[in-house]
């Protein structure tokens, strides 16, 4: 534990040092910061997609530091200081469960989040889905809006009552498209997206994790069809659909490591 502060420590003086004496750290504000964070983040949840521990680590420990940046920038503009930032999430996590630091019972985890969801209600919260960021990515953000609906019970009883939901909108975007109205096919194409990933939390799927493995799927054998096209003295767009679809089926057919 001691280590551990000594390592925490060590990063802030670091921080302070940087702030003061360099001019590009020096220049940085939360604005700027920002993209560069959202960077920082994606490169973790890549490292993390390919159980990268060490590209893990590495990651961690540059958003570690933009967190520290923050914090010493809002210190600067005189509106919190780090210690506030850490005692206020310590707070917050003993207030949040209740379980561990008071004398309330839970059966799992289910349970668990659905107290979090009320007390975050008795903080003065007015919606349930009120701590949803707006920015979130759409799919990471349909997950957690039906999480946090079902903590209030405004759930389906089971997966199966969900696929028909999901064949529901299939059928409503299939009439939409033959009526030809644009807009209502954007409408009901979104209303089936969302239904689908209901659908995933119901097989415990991360349906963004899984969009994201099919991406790389994808790139994977695109990549090598253009290099077996590259073999054939060939470009892809020389080729007809036929030539590749062969070809992309080739590569389906190799073992998954391949």
């Amino acid at each position: 534990m001691q280590q551990t502060a000594d390592s925490f420590l060590r990063l802030v003086k670091i921080m302070d040092e940087l702030r003061e004496q360099c001019p590009w750290d020096r220049k940085q504000t939360i604005h700027t910061l920002r993209p560069l964070t959202l960077e920082e983040t994606y490169e973790l949840a890549d490292a993390i997609t390919e159980n990268d521990w060490k590209g893990i680590r590495e990651e961690l420990g540059d958003i570690m530091l933009h967190l520290l940046f923050y914090a010493k920038i809002g210190t600067e503009q005189q509106q919190f200081s780090l210690d506030e930032v850490l005692n206020g999430i310590c707070e917050k996590l003993i207030y949040r469960h209740p379980h561990i630091y008071g004398d309330v019972t839970v059966t799992g985890e289910e349970e668990v989040k659905k107290n979090w969801e009320i007390l975050k209600i008795k903080e003065g919260k007015t919606s349930v889905l009120g701590g949803v960021p707006v920015s979130l990515p759409a799919v990471v953000k349909a997950t957690r809006i039906q999480e946090k609906a079902k903590q209030v019970g405004f759930e389906w009883d089971n997966r199966e009552d969900v696929w028909k939901k999901v064949e529901e909108e299939m059928g409503e975007l299939q009439q939409a498209i033959r009526e030809g109205e644009q807009e209502q096919v954007t409408e009901e194409f979104g209303d089936l997206l969302f239904s689908l990933v209901n659908y995933a939390r119901f097989l415990q799927v991360d349906a963004e994790g899984a969009l994201e493995l099919t991406n790389k799927k994808f790139i994977g054998r695109f990549q090598q069809m253009e290099a077996v096209a590259a073999e054939k003295g060939k470009k892809l767009t020389d080729m007809t659909l036929g030539e590749m679809d062969a070809i992309w089926n080739d590569i389906k057919r190799k073992p998954r490591s391949a």
